[in-house]
């Protein structure tokens, strides 16, 4: 039994709290926010996806399923900018999800893409970094939602004068086909076509953010880490 009650949560998002696993630094456990069960979410749900059985609202057990289904199908290059899934632990808050946790070099949790935008821009560094994952998702036709800001990270590498430099972006959630077939059951023109538009919303996402950046409005709640990252 892991004990997460005591700790506090460095992220969350809009359904799940997100802990530094207490016996190793390297990984996290999303567990559901107490305040939000399933059945509260189906119940927030109109018609018909009201009618979907509980089990299709447990984002842990989706996101688990999609991991394996990525480990069983595609390459394991696939990983190099998606976080590693592993498996199912029981905590005093309920099962939580062990995922890799992301943390640059000098061993801080690393920024999401949405709050390294917010407090840094849109940096020659930043922008290679996306057109990089870009390549990777279009090269592996990578099944998944919209690439939501907050669900990207940047880890950088620090130099010995502190100076620092984007290794690469991670994305941590999101993933899997949001129709009824899985990705790798689509034909692969299918595949090629969603994973291209899912760039190109990327891309106007990060554009708007900017945006309201430049003209004085709010990042909005999620994508910004509740501390330092230290931890």
């Amino acid at each position: 039994m892991i004990e997460l009650k005591d700790l506090d949560p460095f992220a969350a998002g809009g359904n799940r709290w997100c802990y530094v696993d207490p016996s190793d630094s390297a990984r996290c456990i999303k567990v559901r926010r107490p305040d939000f069960s399933v059945e509260e979410r189906r119940r927030s749900k109109g018609f018909p996806k009201n009618l979907k059985p509980l089990s299709s609202f447990d984002d842990n057990l989706d996101e688990f399923n999609v991991m394996s289904a990525l480990v069983k199908y595609y390459e394991d290059g696939v990983f190099a900018h998606i976080s590693r899934c592993y498996g199912f632990f029981e905590t005093d808050m309920g099962k939580g999800l062990c995922s890799e946790l992301i943390r640059d070099s000098d061993g801080a949790i690393s920024l999401s893409l949405k709050q390294y935008l917010w407090e840094y821009g849109y940096s020659g560094d930043c922008q290679k970094a996306v057109e990089e994952l870009a390549q990777h998702w279009l090269a592996y036709c990578v099944p998944s939602r919209d690439l939501i800001l907050h669900n990207l990270v940047v880890q950088r590498d620090y130099d010995e004068l502190g100076a620092t430099h984007i290794r690469r972006l991670v994305v941590i959630d999101g993933l899997g086909a949001s129709g009824l077939l899985p990705g790798h059951r689509m034909p692969k023109f299918m595949q090629r076509k969603k994973a291209g538009r899912k760039v190109e919303n990327l891309h106007q996402r990060i554009d708007e953010l900017l945006q309201d950046k430049s003209q004085g409005r709010g990042p909005g709640m999620h994508g910004f880490l509740f501390h330092k990252g230290q931890e």
